[in-house]
């Protein structure tokens, strides 16, 4: 029997599921038969498990494109989703600015993910929120209300129950919550402005957001203004911004400053480059603010830039 995921996270032996074909099947893949055998579970996932040495055609190995028909016998060893796994306690680094019973405002460093996904099932901030708060564990998401990317620093805020959760959801909708951020651009930003272009799915490009070929596009403004300008050592002109969001589409930030030609310094995805020493987009969240949902008063909250980011202002020369 193959080794399998159950296997790591339990002591008891996994029961495989048998399936001997009638004599009337008609021969087709492995992949669309077990997909009519298992219709709980999708395609893809058993694709997945076939590809992982889970699935058996007569006690032997096959693939997805294995032939089976009349008399063959599948022995189907089922996977626990990666995702049902995800959604536990685990010691993560990361500073809490604030918390009241409601809601916890949370200082997230640079390279930390929000929340589990593809790739980033294990170590993010919704592991380590569960630890520090177990009470999370009955709240959608953890919590977690608004999320920011894995290379972007700063605040983010967290609700402790779900109405807490339901109010503070409710104001991100209505453009209440107050997001700030400070960016280090390509290029002399002019003064100030808005940009206000749909974002969706690169078409071309599935990780890539777009304002140009936008797949499902929604509305996406952001407000941002030049707080002085100057250049490396080998002369790459740089501007430090703020940017300040009315909506909170994946990438915004990114996309739109890239859209006017200004990539995010570190940026690779949308044509920054990693100058002064930037080793992710220099993009940090430093003020939030929001009505509190119990007393329904302003909570505002700032931070400085970090570390790495202090760095990469240093090596730059201001002008104005």
């Amino acid at each position: 029997m193959p080794d399998t995921d159950i296997d790591k996270e339990s002591s008891e032996t996994p029961q495989p599921e048998e399936f001997e074909l009638s004599f009337l099947e008609v021969p087709d893949r492995l992949d669309k038969v077990l997909a009519r055998l298992m219709p709980q579970h999708s395609r893809s996932r058993l694709q997945g498990w076939i590809k992982g040495g889970h699935v058996q055609v007569n006690g032997l190995a096959a693939n997805t494109r294995t032939k089976v028909g009349a008399g063959d016998r599948i022995t189907v060893w089922a996977q626990i989703p990666p995702e049902a796994l995800a959604f536990v306690p685990e010691a993560v680094a990361f500073e809490v600015v604030a918390d009241s019973p409601d809601w916890v405002v949370v200082n997230k460093p640079a390279g930390l993910v929000t929340h589990p996904g593809a790739g980033n099932w294990h170590g993010t901030l919704l592991n380590g929120l569960l630890l520090r708060y177990p009470e999370l564990e009955r709240v959608a998401r953890a919590g977690i209300v608004h999320r920011l990317d894995k290379d972007t620093s700063g605040l983010l805020v967290v609700a402790r129950h779900e109405i807490a959760q339901t109010n503070l959801v409710r104001q991100l909708q209505a453009r209440e919550v107050k997001r700030e951020y400070r960016a280090l651009v390509h290029g002399l930003v002019a003064g100030s402005g808005v940009v206000q272009r749909p974002i969706g799915r690169d078409a071309r490009v599935p990780v890539r957001m777009s304002a140009d070929r936008p797949v499902a596009p929604k509305d996406a403004i952001t407000h941002y203004q030049a707080i002085r300008h100057g250049r490396t050592a080998d002369g790459v002109p740089v501007s430090d911004i703020v940017c300040r969001l009315e909506t909170g589409r994946t990438h915004q930030i990114r996309v739109h400053m890239a859209g006017l030609h200004h990539p995010l310094l570190g940026d690779a995805l949308y044509g920054g480059r990693s100058v002064a020493g930037a080793q992710r987009q220099m993009l940090h969240a430093r003020a939030l603010s929001f009505r509190d949902p119990s007393s329904d008063q302003w909570v505002a909250f700032e931070i400085p830039v970090p570390q790495d980011f202090a760095q990469v202002l240093q090596e730059v020369i201001w002008t104005a």
